[in-house]
């Protein structure tokens, strides 16, 4: 293995926040029935071929800075620490109610963090909680900070509705309904994670590679009301990438063929069959959320982690990857 891109950077605890209302792919079958009729779509592909049975939503009035705070809150209270440990916050949340100013501010605010922690958005789509991850133990190497709180609240609501009410239009085609069919596989959740330097009981970030093929930036574009996706494409392309991303970690030394567990993003079926099946990753070792959970964006790979922490034993090798938009794909090691 190769010497690792940090030495003193570790994880002190991981949380996840389950949002409360399920709905069901066979509910969103129903409410676009007479939209596949006449289209001649077979229902069910949500589940049949996607493999999403349900997904979860926040009630209408949770905002997305609450589900990331109820989880950063978890986090800390699991790092048995206090908020005013907290030396930086890092809010990588896709979904925002505005522009400005950041989640990180309201995240800070409900928290009740120091004056003095740093807290900032960093947005890099599905990517952007491994990526803080990485900044985070850049701020710890270098003495920037001493506690580092990553937080991610996601939520589908409202463009699974406002996608809904589109499709349901008499004017609604073949083609618009599969360009947003990836907006129905979203699903809601948030994750915390708190990072530090050594101590009893933390587990090691060794870091990892991260690789870009911008040149496929727009084959999915969306806001908090339309996602639009070439989904063929983007599964080739995403692929493609992340085998090219996986072979040059391997090239690096990192011995990712041979680790106890694959924390990967969590999009559908066909993507994760595909990519372990790409990268020679045995697919029992993938724990997976997106069945009952859809995907959560960057929450998914923090949030998969969490509901696995207590089964994960010491010195178990644990790889967190994952594809964004865009398209970027990012992969790093935590050695339990």
């Amino acid at each position: 293995m190769p010497a690792p891109t940090f030495s003193n950077s570790f994880l002190w605890s991981v949380a996840h926040a389950e949002a409360p209302e399920v709905v069901t792919s066979a509910w969103i079958d129903e409410q676009l029935r007479e939209t596949y009729e006449r289209c001649e779509i077979r229902p069910g592909l949500l589940e049949s071929v996607a493999g999403i049975i349900e997904r979860r939503w926040w009630p209408k009035e949770m905002t997305f800075d609450e589900a990331a705070a109820l989880a950063g809150q978890r986090a800390i209270d699991a790092a048995g620490i206090a908020a005013k440990d907290i030396d930086m916050l890092i809010s990588t949340s896709v979904c925002k109610h505005h522009l400005e100013p950041s989640v990180a501010c309201a995240v800070h605010y409900r928290l009740g963090l120091s004056t003095s922690a740093v807290n900032f958005d960093l947005g890099n789509a599905c990517l952007g909680f491994v990526n803080a991850m990485d900044i985070a133990a850049m701020a710890i190497e270098t003495g920037r900070a001493r506690t580092v709180l990553i937080v991610d609240g996601e939520g589908s609501r409202f463009t699974q509705e406002a996608t809904i009410d589109r499709l349901r239009r008499n004017s609604t085609t073949v083609t618009d309904v599969f360009d947003q069919f990836a907006s129905l596989t979203l699903g809601s959740g948030a994750a915390a994670v708190v990072m530090g330097g050594p101590r009893l009981g933390a587990h090691q970030y060794l870091g990892g590679i991260a690789r870009a093929a911008t040149a496929n930036h727009d084959l999915c574009v969306g806001d908090l009301d339309t996602m639009r996706t070439d989904t063929a494409v983007l599964l080739l392309q995403g692929l493609t990438l992340a085998k090219e991303a996986f072979a040059a970690a391997l090239d690096l030394g990192w011995e990712w063929t041979n680790c106890d567990r694959y924390v990967m993003h969590q999009v559908s079926k066909v993507h994760t069959s595909r990519l372990c099946e790409e990268l020679g990753v045995p697919l029992n070792l993938v724990p997976l959320t997106y069945p009952h959970f859809g995907n959560m964006g960057p929450a998914a790979v923090p949030y998969t982690l969490s509901t696995i922490a207590d089964q994960i034993s010491e010195g178990e090798r644990v790889v967190l990857m994952g594809i964004g938009s865009g398209l970027n794909c990012a992969a790093a090691e935590l050695r339990w």
